[in-house]
């Protein structure tokens, strides 16, 4: 079997993907998507006449509205063709907004429903702020599952799973980015590969955690910069991948072994920490690498969603 498919006996294998005709190749059974993803699928040419679509069909709606019918409309297609979920991401601008969080939650969900499709397929994704992970925690309650985004702090592991949020996407490769960056010409890639990887240690330390105390949280890899990565958490609950690295996995066939599983987290020796807000705050401030990755991320996909809104208005 080529390594696409001996990964899949351990692991959820997840498209990192705005762009659904890509799917089909790689078989895998859940999608995810943010607004740098749809950003780049709107602005390819077999895209257009499904954005022109949806832009006319709402033409006399806020822009708002009409931003959450097409990743709505790009989430449908993608449940056309993988048998799982897809995730959802909530505008990033509202990152620091609880209440208004949950409402576009609730319009997310609702679109979703409206088409006919179940809430148990669809993943709302937030950022993992202290904000984000309070809305998740209303959310959830109410039977609309989350995806916690942008995390790269165990203080921020640790209160999504207090929160009962259903999965976390962990990001590997901006942890390693950062941790590369900060080293600059004294980095060593040899040293810093496969299980010792600042990005792979990071998930195998939420895995363990969650699986030593039982907590039901997925944990879901993400962000990954080579299959190195990929391969150093085979028996990860599910790992987010690009299609560029979904190819080269398919075209290898070396043996995968499994790395991660929860017999061995159970039996690590780890204690149970908590953290209220302040402390959750403090934590995060604590761990530079996190909180630069989490506001820049924001930053990121706040960008792409205001330009986002510009094509979509050009469109109407």
């Amino acid at each position: 079997m080529n390594q696409l498919d001996q990964l899949k006996r351990f692991t959820t294998v997840v498209a990192d993907t705005g762009n659904f005709r890509q799917l089909a190749a790689f078989a895998p059974q859940d999608a995810t998507t943010n607004p740098s993803l749809i950003l780049k699928a709107v602005q390819q040419p077999e895209y257009a006449p499904l954005l022109a679509e949806t832009v006319a069909a709402h033409r006399a709606e806020p822009l708002a509205a009409i931003v959450d019918e097409v990743l709505v409309r790009f989430g449908q297609e993608i449940l056309r063709v993988v048998p799982g979920r897809v995730s959802t991401e909530v505008d990033a601008r509202l990152s620091f907004d609880c209440a208004a969080t949950v409402a576009r939650a609730h319009r997310l969900m609702a679109l979703y429903e409206a088409a006919g499709i179940d809430r148990d397929r669809v993943l709302i994704k937030i950022a993992a702020t202290w904000e984000g992970i309070q809305a998740a925690r209303i959310l959830e309650r109410e039977g609309i599952h989350c995806n916690l985004t942008l995390l790269f702090a165990f203080c921020q592991a640790v209160a999504c799973g207090e929160a009962g949020v259903k999965l976390i996407s962990p990001f590997v490769g901006r942890i390693y980015d950062w941790h590369r960056k900060q080293q600059g010409a004294a980095w060593d890639e040899a040293a810093n590969a496969g299980a010792n990887d600042p990005g792979v240690r990071s998930v195998r330390q939420i895995y363990t955690y969650y699986r030593k105390f039982d907590i039901d949280t997925e944990v879901m890899g993400a962000s990954f910069r080579n299959t190195g990565q990929i391969l150093a958490l085979a028996g990860c609950d599910l790992l987010t991948i690009s299609p560029e690295l979904l190819a080269q996995l398919q075209a290898a066939d070396a043996p995968v072994q499994r790395v991660l599983d929860a017999a061995s987290a159970q039996a690590a020796d780890v204690h149970a920490v908590s953290f209220n807000e302040p402390a959750f705050r403090f934590a995060l401030n604590e761990d530079a690498m996190a909180s630069d990755k989490l506001a820049e991320g924001i930053r990121a996909f706040a960008a792409d969603s205001l330009k986002l809104d510009a094509l979509i208005e050009a469109a109407r």
